[in-house]
């Protein structure tokens, strides 16, 4: 018999009832009532629960939003024996659309970075040549996969580049609870088809990228060649770690370097170390110059 298991979210009038396996591939369902819940069999039979008011089915997991006149600790057992017995008796969880795209296998593995909140999902094929950052889920217009990750509670920050996802944590959770979450849905999203990027959002993206060598010849010396050392240098470094870096600002009276720090670089414990002692310096000798420094407009 399947077994599920129960675990609290941030939120209390919610329950997670897990699976040992994903139940959905790259979709995500929320039903209010029974009414929107025409494909969820499952969903439906859990509105007939007065105390029901939302059911969620994403990944391996179906959360239960309940109303007050109940608490969780009196109903949270009966409602797991219910999943159980529900698809134990073969009832269907949710109806698959059959028009799916045909998978594409590809790899995906887990690296780690300097930043203990961030990890690097590496995956065998090219996502982007933009990088591109998400702070939040407001954020993702442009990337449904980004959307989809911040469903999961624990996801803080997504950033996207060339064939790898970061992906920052909020302490909640440690790696070894939610790595092979992560890494499964990543694999079954993409494989199945799901959109990485919606390329008609990156043109304003693309257009920055043009606007950025356009102000480039705009520059004094000096920025230009911090510019080519940071692109040159130091960028295949960081992103390899995982994150990015891009040239804010110069000020020619005070010798202060701003750069923007992205992925797992941004908030990353060691990044005030790194460029401290790996970047300034770097600065100083190949600009020749002991008064450079270097900062973070967002560590």
């Amino acid at each position: 018999m399947t077994k599920v298991t129960i675990k609290d979210t941030q939120n209390p009038t919610i329950l997670k009832f897990e699976f040992e396996d994903f139940i959905t591939q790259n979709e995500s369902f929320e039903f209010k009532n029974i009414d929107e819940a025409k494909n969820s069999p499952l969903a439906q039979q859990l509105f007939y629960l007065p105390f029901v008011k939302t059911v969620y089915i994403s990944g391996n997991f179906i959360a239960v939003e309940k109303f007050s006149i109940v608490e969780w600790v009196d109903v949270k057992d009966a409602v797991a024996e219910q999943i159980e017995a529900f698809v134990a008796n073969g009832g269907t969880i949710i109806t698959i659309e059959e028009n799916k795209t045909k998978k594409q296998p590809i790899t995906v593995y887990g690296e780690t970075t300097p930043n203990p909140s961030a990890l690097k999902f590496v995956v065998s094929r090219m996502l982007t040549k933009n990088a591109i950052e998400f702070k939040n889920i407001d954020q993702t217009a442009a990337s449904p996969l980004a959307k989809e990750l911040f469903k999961f509670s624990y996801v803080k920050e997504v950033f996207i580049d060339e064939n790898y996802i970061s992906v920052t944590k909020y302490e909640i959770n440690n790696w070894d609870e939610i790595t092979l979450e992560l890494r499964t849905f990543i694999k079954q999203y993409i494989e199945n088809g799901g959109p990485v990027l919606d390329e008609s959002q990156i043109v304003s993206i693309t257009k920055d990228e043009s606007n950025k060598d356009t102000k480039f010849d705009s520059l004094d010396e000096t920025s230009q060649k911090i510019i080519n050392i940071l692109e040159e240098y130091v960028k295949p470094a960081v992103q390899a770690d995982g994150g990015n870096i891009a040239f804010d600002s110069y000020n020619e009276n005070d010798k202060t370097v701003k750069v923007i720090l992205q992925g797992a670089c941004s908030g990353c414990p060691s990044s005030t170390f790194t460029l401290k002692s790996g970047i300034e310096n770097m600065l100083k000798s190949m600009l020749n110059d002991e008064d450079i420094k270097v900062e973070a407009v967002n560590s």
